[in-house]
């Protein structure tokens, strides 16, 4: 099997257009170097909903003395800063239990609230990511 070659690098807040919709490149490096957070906007009988396409902030790699990649946990540092901001109505990400999918799923009805909207469920997710963040760092650091 042949890989799969670069077209381009989408910089930081970069914009692509797919069809009618436009997604933003939110530069999120720390669980791997590229990752890479899209939003944007959908709309759902008539209402907006900010959309957040999460990367990853899991620590999966060594945030201490990481000779592969030596500013792991700065970049971890950037990306909490970055996403604690951001705007989300509907929280989505690469692994269905990030986001409780397997529930709202069973909770979605054609004429009831949809149960992927809610305004509060990826700043919760983030402020815990980054308290698992912080706590394996300071592992570490004990251990050097």
């Amino acid at each position: 099997m042949r890989a799969v070659g670069v077209d381009r690098i989408v910089a930081d807040r970069e914009t692509l257009r797919l069809g009618g919709t436009t997604l933003t490149a939110n530069i999120t490096p720390g669980h791997t170097k590229g990752c890479t957070t899209w939003t944007m906007t959908a709309t759902e009988k008539g209402n907006a909903h900010r959309v957040v396409f999460y990367c990853s902030t899991s620590v999966v790699d060594r945030l201490v003395g990481n000779a592969q990649y030596s500013q792991i946990a700065a970049d971890y540092e950037h990306t909490f800063r970055k996403l604690r901001p951001l705007s989300c109505d509907v929280f989505l990400a690469p692994r269905p239990s990030f986001f409780d999918m397997e529930n709202k799923r069973k909770k979605m009805k054609a004429d009831g609230p949809n149960p992927f909207v809610n305004p509060t469920e990826f700043p919760r997710f983030v402020e815990n990511s980054e308290r698992q963040f912080r706590a394996a760092l300071e592992t570490e650091q004990s251990q050097r």
